[in-house]
């Protein structure tokens, strides 16, 4: 699927579920990691992770697209969009759209690097998931310098 076919598929949806007009952008946006899609308060686009379709399948992806076209409608309505608020929540509820997205296989909590460091005074050795400067910071123990000596990746089970 591509941009133009979600655009059609988002204003497909929008007049068959909330019997408006979605007037705006609906695209494939790969930086989004976390989250199925996201809307924009500013730009009233809507942004979808293309990972979701691929793994997931169109019915997934249409319950993604019916949940940002709830906060896109209410907001512009002026009415409760946020995911704790009544209208938001009554709205998903009536339309069937999802309240969050599946996580994705093999993404990036899939893999994790380890960083290898030692102190140069005491010899003491330790592993860190996030790299640090090694100039901001000394051995805990006795004080000394820290350098760091590899990076691993490794894979989860």
């Amino acid at each position: 699927m591509i941009d133009e076919q979600l655009q059609l598929l988002t204003e497909r949806l929008s007049e068959e579920f909330f019997h408006k007009p979605f007037k705006h952008t609906a695209f494939f946006n790969k930086r989004l990691r976390t989250t199925g899609g996201r809307y924009s308060l500013h730009s009233h686009h809507i942004e979808i992770n293309p990972k979701q379709l691929e793994h997931h399948g169109e019915d997934e992806l249409v319950k993604i697209i019916k949940h940002e076209l709830c906060h896109y409608h209410l907001h512009i309505e002026g009415k409760g969009y946020q995911h704790k608020d009544n209208d938001f929540k009554y709205l998903l509820a009536k339309v069937g759209g999802s309240r969050h997205c599946q996580t994705i296989p093999n993404s990036h909590n899939q893999i994790k690097t380890m960083h290898l460091y030692r102190c140069k005074k005491c010899g003491v050795e330790f592993h860190r998931r996030r790299r640090f400067n090694t100039k901001r910071y000394v051995c805990g123990k006795c004080k000394g310098r820290i350098e760091k000596i590899k990076s691993m990746t490794l894979e989860k089970d």
